[in-house]
Order: structure tokens, then C-alpha cells, then sequence
């Protein structure tokens, strides 16, 4: 086979993959409800789908992990964008702790363990390679810049960065200096900004 044609059949391989496997369409379901401006990338890995809850107009992109064992909560216009991971238990403590006893059936308790719901509020955005942990709770409009690891309670608009994320800003100062240029948003900002 010459090169070209083979340079040939694996564009058209990308091409047809890309189109069919990995292409985000809008609508899915959550918790029995119609959600048809949310998409969720088929490359993202979703475990204990039954306790995740999504609002609608939520942006899940490729390669993300999501373990809602303990309960993920996702509101209305969140964007998540690509190699992030939201975890609602931790047990590797635990695991070093008890070592083989750790899997045996009836094993009781584990010291260590550490487990909790995750709740990302409404507009917010969670950056590439980001970690979202166990008891978070993000207020609604927070951007989180890429590659943070996340844990714990955060106020409404929070720019969060770092490894433990720190907030290092408001969202709300960006988002005045674009709404002077664009005043015509205003209304629209305010529908979810105000609530």
C-alpha cells in the first residue's frame, strides 16, 4: 500500500470516528427530566450515573472522569472543560491503612476514608486537568483556572487557583468591564446573576 493511500484511509479512519464516536449532541436526561441543551462528550467517563443531578445548558467535554457515588450536583450553564476529575470519595489512606484487609468482605471500618457530595454552582467553569474533591461545594459563577485541585467551600464568583486551589479573584470584575461594552447583555447576566 503507498504511503498517500495509506495517509489517505487514516484521515478518512479520523474523519468517520470523530463524526460518529465522539461527536457532542445536545440532550440528555438527569434524574428522570428532559435536558435537551445539555451535552456530554462520549469520551467522558461517568460512574454512579443515578446520583449525578444536571440542570440544563451544562457543557461536559471529552476525556473527563465524574464518580458521583457520593452525590455530584452540576447547575444550570456549568462548563467543564477537557481532563478534569470530579470525585466524591477518596481511599487510598484508607487502603494503605488496612493494606489486603482493605477488599474482605465485612471488613467494618475504614480509617481514612474520606467521602462526600460535590456541588458546582450555576455559570460556573471548571479548567483542563482540574481535580474536584470530595465535600466541595462551588459557589455559582466561579471559574476555576486550569489544573487546580479543588476541596472544600467557595463563595459565589471565587476565581480559584492553585494546588490546593486558593481564590485569587471575583469573576464579577471581568464579567462589568465586558457588560460596559455590551450593556445589552445586562438583563441576561442578571437573570442568573441576582437570583
Amino acid at each position: 500500500m503507498s504511503v498517500a493511500l495509506r495517509a489517505w484511509l487514516n484521515r478518512c479512519r479520523r474523519w468517520i470516528a470523530r463524526s460518529l464516536l465522539f461527536r457532542t449532541v445536545f440532550g440528555e436526561r438527569s434524574q428522570g427530566r428532559l435536558l435537551p441543551h445539555t451535552r456530554i462528550s462520549p469520551s467522558c467517563s461517568i460512574e454512579h450515573e443515578e446520583r449525578l443531578t444536571l440542570a440544563d445548558h451544562v457543557y461536559i467535554g471529552p476525556f473527563n472522569f465524574i464518580e458521583a457515588s457520593g452525590g455530584v450536583t452540576i447547575d444550570e450553564g456549568v462548563q467543564i472543560t477537557s481532563h478534569c476529575s470530579i470525585v466524591t470519595h477518596s481511599s487510598h489512606r484508607s487502603q494503605r491503612l488496612l493494606g489486603r484487609q482493605f477488599v474482605q468482605p465485612g471488613a467494618g471500618e475504614r480509617p481514612g476514608w474520606i467521602a462526600g457530595p460535590v456541588h458546582i454552582g450555576a455559570y460556573s467553569f471548571i479548567g483542563p486537568h482540574s481535580l474536584i474533591e470530595a465535600n466541595t461545594r462551588l459557589g455559582r459563577g466561579t471559574l476555576v483556572c486550569a489544573g487546580s485541585f479543588v476541596r472544600g467551600e467557595y463563595p459565589d464568583f471565587a476565581v480559584l487557583e492553585g494546588r490546593p486551589a486558593r481564590v485569587v479573584g471575583d469573576t464579577r470584575r471581568t464579567d462589568e468591564a465586558l457588560l460596559r461594552g455590551h450593556p445589552e447583555l445586562r438583563a441576561f447576566y442578571d437573570a442568573w446573576a441576582k437570583e
